[in-house]
């Protein structure tokens, strides 16, 4: 082994650095002290990629070192079963390192995503969203709602809600009674049963929802940052939603009435 190394111009260091073997076990290699190399598929191991590095047949290389081994009396660990892979195909340290690192972000964003989409909303932000009370139009202001039309103030059916984006919610009545709980996958649709009695639905995600009552669009239940809870889900309340006037500023509302404070 040394002869072929020198023969190729080569040092141990020039061999180490190509096998990404230690110089303690080439130097132990090519001495045939085989007893300080960690085992017998090790020795095989090592003196494959030695031969590759130098130029020289790696099987009959590896034979050679088997016999000697075989006549030295080494014993062989009974659970080795194959070779170990080239050290020069081991990729570095830091690149294993920085392979896990990254598989931990993905695997932690993952769970965040399938947090903020599906786990139901907790009692706390019940409470906190329970708390809001919705501001009220001024009824004064008579320029902020337009006209109805026919089809919007009748009420008709039915409620279909559809998952944009996989959401949990729950719909129930106001005695207890629930007609849907759990995750509604994307695309997936339910119908609200036309004989519920006042349904109402609460979701941490109800901007994932597109509402439809008889086939006409509803505006989204609530924004993506807020947990909603006891809105109600009849066809009247909904078609509502879509002439209800927007909030408008105090004072630009007594202007838009008349109620201009006095000049000076």
């Amino acid at each position: 082994m040394r002869q072929a190394r020198e023969a190729a111009g080569m040092s141990l260091d020039d061999v180490a650095n190509r096998t990404r073997i230690t110089l303690r076990h080439l130097t132990a290699l090519e001495a045939g002290h085989y007893q300080a190399l960690p085992g017998t598929t090790y020795c095989a191991g090592f003196s494959r990629a030695y031969a590759r590095a130098v130029g020289i047949d790696e099987h009959a290389l590896v034979s050679k070192v088997r016999e000697e081994i075989a006549e030295m009396g080494v014993e062989q660990d009974p659970y080795e079963i194959e070779e170990p892979v080239d050290p020069s195909s081991v990729p570095p340290r830091y690149l294993v390192i920085a392979a896990a690192v990254i598989a931990l972000l993905f695997a932690g964003g993952y769970a965040i995503w399938r947090t903020q989409y599906i786990t139901p909303p907790t009692d706390d932000q019940l409470a906190i969203e329970q708390r809001t009370e919705p501001r009220i139009a001024d009824p004064r202001n008579k320029s902020a709602a337009p006209a109805q039309s026919p089809a919007q103030a009748r009420p008709n059916g039915p409620v279909v809600l559809t998952a944009v984006n996989e959401v949990w919610l729950r719909i129930y009545q106001p005695d207890g009674k629930r007609l849907f709980e759990g995750t509604l996958e994307k695309d997936k649709s339910f119908t609200v049963p036309a004989e519920a009695q006042d349904p109402m639905i609460l979701t941490g995600r109800p901007d994932a929802l597109a509402v439809t009552v008889g086939g006409q669009a509803i505006p989204p239940l609530g924004t993506a940052e807020r947990t909603i809870s006891d809105v109600p889900l009849t066809a009247a309340a909904l078609l509502e939603r879509r002439v209800q006037p927007t909030d408008t500023d105090p004072a630009a509302s007594q202007t838009s009435n008349g109620d201009a404070p006095p000049a000076g």
